[in-house]
């Protein structure tokens, strides 16, 4: 059955527009609408009316004598077919869109409703110009491409900044330059200082120095506050730990203005610093859970780690070196294609799930995330590849949850004595205990007493100790 747009009328329309003539009716409906169609009952276009402004060039003139179907696209001859069939006198149809083939190689898109003028009459087609609206909507299209573009480029930049940071020889300390307090250290300064990373940030700068370089240092702040720049000071750091030459240097970052602090102990060796970074990397890389894989530009295999070996279900480096990536990861072509297409555009691929192919027929879901490094001797091509998360079974949360005490508590590691630690720890697991037995016994508490290996005084004790149900006046006082 023919479904038509709900369209409120006029109330009246015998009696205010029962005398307008046909050319008046004609007028109307061209002023109404941007392109007018009178369409004969075999589906061709007879006459038409349209704005010149909005149609210039487009040639619809040459419409006329022609099956409306063979004026659109081909995708949207089924949609020509449902306005013809659907056209009924006193009824209009429901609009919809089609594309009209341009001369200026960009379709057309018109929203078209349609109306028989009588019982197996002519149809009346009238149709809104929409090339502006598809304008805009191509407009916010790329903006938003451009948007995500410049976003992931930022991402990216961001990442290698942190992985530099982190993995740079040269102790390096961020700091507030108007508190003076660590925002940032990195693991060769934590090292230097003596210090853990979480230990330095949020500290006085100062107060990571031996008091007789306070003054100096006051004076480097001073001056970097004043000038913008500082000389290179000579202090002491604290517990003993040597001397060293504190450079620093301003920045602007979030609207907020800090200190690069470079230190260079006097026993640090150039020479060495950069070739033992070096290897600490290669063994980071050797080690990491996720697979870890280095191809060049015409991805070929130049490192794999033995995680990536695993997944790929081969047992030595040599097999894989020198061989296409594509190999194992795809579950078809077209995803290796579209993997490095988009790394070589952008520069960065982040979360893309693919399959990997094992060398004994395994499939694995697996997340892929890129880099491109064009710059040194060799550009080439980064991946770190990891099993995909799976998503947990509604039954595995059917039960109540754990609390997640144990994992804050072993937060807590360097901070609390071990003595206290092993104490909360244990009331932990007893109470957790309980609770355990109390639900699987129904409350029955004699029956919980006995599966915990407990006298019912002793259970009862535990409970007071750990407010766990209420105690009635007799197991109060037998506990």
């Amino acid at each position: 059955m023919a479904s038509h747009a709900a369209h409120a009328s006029f109330a009246a329309h015998e009696q205010f527009l029962g005398s307008l003539t046909g050319e008046a009716a004609g007028r109307l409906v061209a002023a109404a609408n941007d392109l007018s169609l009178v369409i004969d009952r075999e589906g061709i276009i007879r006459d038409a009316a349209f704005a010149e402004s909005d149609f210039a060039g487009e040639e619809v003139r040459s419409w006329l004598g022609r099956p409306w179907a063979d004026t659109v696209t081909v995708e949207s001859r089924p949609k020509i077919a449902a306005l013809l069939r659907d056209a009924v006198p006193d009824a209009v149809t429901r609009w919809r869109q089609v594309n009209h083939p341009s001369a200026s190689g960009i379709d057309l898109p018109v929203r078209y409703a349609s109306m028989r003028l009588s019982t197996d009459g002519a149809i009346l087609a009238v149709g809104r110009n929409l090339r502006a609206t598809a304008a805009l909507q191509r407009k916010l299209a790329e903006t938003q491409q451009a948007l995500e573009r410049d976003y992931l480029r930022l991402r990216g930049a961001e990442t290698r900044y942190r992985t530099l940071f982190k993995l740079a020889g040269e102790p390096v300390l961020v700091v507030d330059a108007g508190t003076r307090r660590v925002t940032e250290v990195n693991p060769a300064a934590a090292r230097l200082i003596g210090r853990a990373e979480r230990r330095i940030v949020g500290q006085d700068v100062i107060d990571l120095f031996d008091s007789a370089s306070a003054r100096d240092l006051q004076n480097l702040f001073s001056a970097l506050r004043i000038a913008g720049e500082a000389d290179e000071v000579a202090a002491q750091l604290a517990n003993g730990r040597g001397r060293t030459e504190v450079a620093a240097s301003l920045f602007r970052q979030d609207n907020a203005t800090s200190a690069l602090l470079r230190l260079s102990p006097a026993s640090a060796s150039p020479e060495t610093a950069q070739p033992k970074a070096t290897s600490a990397l290669l063994n980071v890389i050797a080690g990491m859970p996720e697979g870890f894989v280095v191809t060049d530009l015409g991805r070929r295999i130049l490192l794999a780690n033995g995680a990536f070996l695993d997944l790929a279900q081969v047992a030595m480096e040599e097999q894989v070196r020198g061989e296409s990536l594509d190999r194992w990861i795809g579950r078809e072509e077209t995803e290796a294609d579209a993997l490095f297409g988009t790394l070589a555009d952008h520069g960065v691929v982040r979360h893309f799930v693919t399959g990997l192919r094992g060398q004994l027929g395994s499939v694995e879901e697996v997340e892929v995330a890129a880099v491109s490094v064009r710059q040194g001797e060799q550009p080439c091509y980064g991946f770190t590849i990891r099993a995909a998360p799976r998503r947990a079974s509604a039954a595995a949360f059917a039960g109540p949850q754990l609390p997640r005490s144990v994992e804050q508590m072993t937060e807590l590691v360097g901070r609390v004595t071990m003595k206290n630690l092993v104490r909360e720890s244990t009331d932990l697991i007893e109470r957790l205990c309980i609770e355990a037995a109390l639900r699987i016994t129904r409350d029955n508490r004699a029956s919980a007493a006995e599966m915990l290996g407990l006298s019912r005084q002793g259970l009862y004790a535990k409970l007071r100790r750990y407010g766990i149900g209420d105690l009635g006046p007799e197991e109060a006082s037998e506990g």
